[in-house]
């Protein structure tokens, strides 16, 4: 008995029929079209007081319109947020967004016609017989009731006959509860088959997640290249500082005096790069802000300063007509590089090629192999990998690995 209680007016059975009157109110607008269609055409009484033929007449009416209306972007918006929040349905069972292609719309004007046309029988359903459900109870105990309209039409005006309109009354009512808990949940079944993705949103669905995890990469990247070279370029430096005052030449204090001024600009650097990648994490979309998405060639020099002074850069051709993406990405993988020779090099020099007089922009480094392995980390870097990525996905290639007695790292990039 219990859950046959709960199954007629229960939460979710009172939140499916509010659906569906919520459905019947959206109608209202195409019954009154309707009905002033049939009054025009029939002449039979005005929008409210035809004959019954004429109420469903306009009903017919209305509902070819609310399928035209469904066509409309902002139809499954709208439907989808009102059957999550009502419906009892999963919310990830539901496309987002407004129908793309012919089939999407068209299960859109589906469900948007069962719902308005359903909810419409029941809204009016719900008005009409709770009243009279409650004159059936009050019927026997009012002799004024049992002579009216309604005890004749039922046929309770007879003595004794009072009494049944107690079982009918309840009837009624648990027959309305009924039809809207079991309207509520065909509506409920057949929502995911309407409302749900298509194989245009699936396809729309899995381009974002590849373009939010694209973005991800980037930003893993940006932060690798950028943190992890400021503390490789931190820790030589402090190391040599700290080299040249162990060793007691404090004449050598101008060496020490550069050490320092490369750790104060190679970590002010980096803090305005790490401000503007934890400003991206924590928009969830829109423009860019801020001072921009970092450093390009420009900056190069400063770069290399900042490695030591055992890195010699050489350029050749005009830096000024690289395109901007192209010239950040050029930077971040020169950044990478030196990262990666100061982890392993073992202090060897460093020599770095970028050579812009062709059509490619062409990045070469260098380093003599030491005679120790350098220690591997546990794991692997990720540096070459996010230098490959970087390069792949400017249509370029990315070499790397030991010839001739060095390491070299050889990177092209089409402009």
């Amino acid at each position: 008995m219990k859950r046959c209680a709960v199954a007629l007016l229960g939460q979710r059975a009172r939140r499916r029929w509010l659906h569906l009157i919520v459905g019947g109110a959206l109608f209202m607008p195409f019954w009154m079209v309707g009905s002033l269609v049939m009054a025009l055409l029939f002449d039979d009484g005005g929008m409210f007081t035809g004959g019954i033929g004429v109420q469903f007449g306009a009903y017919a009416v209305g509902l070819p319109l609310v399928a035209v209306a469904a066509l409309f972007p902002v139809a499954r918006p709208m439907a989808v947020a009102a059957t999550r929040a009502l419906c009892g349905v999963p919310a990830d069972r539901f496309a987002d967004g407004p129908a793309e292609g012919r089939a999407a719309r068209v299960r859109t004007a589906g469900w948007f016609t069962l719902h308005l046309g359903v909810g419409a029988l029941l809204s009016g359903a719900t008005l009409a017989l709770p009243p009279m459900a409650v004159s059936l109870l009050a019927l026997p105990f009012s002799p004024s009731l049992r002579e009216s309209e309604l005890g004749t039409f039922w046929g309770l005006d007879r003595p004794g006959w009072g009494w049944a309109a107690l079982p009918a009354g309840l009837l009624m009512l648990l027959a309305l509860a009924a039809v809207a808990a079991a309207t509520g949940a065909l509506l409920a079944r057949q929502a995911p088959r309407l409302l749900g993705p298509s194989r245009a949103d699936r396809l729309a669905a899995a381009e974002r997640r590849a373009a939010e995890a694209e973005s991800r990469n980037r930003l893993a990247r940006e932060l690798h290249d950028s943190v992890g070279h400021a503390l490789s370029a931190v820790t030589l430096q402090a190391g040599a500082a700290r080299r040249v005052l162990d060793g007691g030449d404090r004449t050598d204090l101008e060496f020490v005096r550069e050490a320092l001024t490369a750790i104060e600009e190679t970590t002010r650097r980096t803090v305005g790069e790490l401000d503007w990648v934890l400003g991206l994490l924590r928009r969830d979309g829109g423009a860019e802000e801020g001072p921009g998405p970092g450093p390009g060639l420009d900056a190069l020099e400063a770069l290399v300063r900042g490695a030591g002074p055992k890195v010699a850069l050489t350029v050749s051709g005009d830096l000024a007509p690289v395109p901007e993406a192209l010239s950040r990405e050029a930077y971040r993988i020169v950044q990478e590089g030196l990262t990666n020779a100061a982890r392993h090099a073992g202090g060897e020099p460093v020599t770095v090629r970028l050579d812009a007089r062709t059509e490619k922009v062409e990045i070469t480094m260098e380093n003599p192999l030491p005679e120790r392995p350098p220690v591997a980390r546990p794991h692997g870097g990720r540096g070459l990998r996010g230098i490959a990525e970087r390069a792949r996905l400017l249509g370029g290639t990315a070499q790397a690995g030991p010839a001739d007695g060095v390491w070299r790292l050889a990177v092209r990039i089409p402009r």
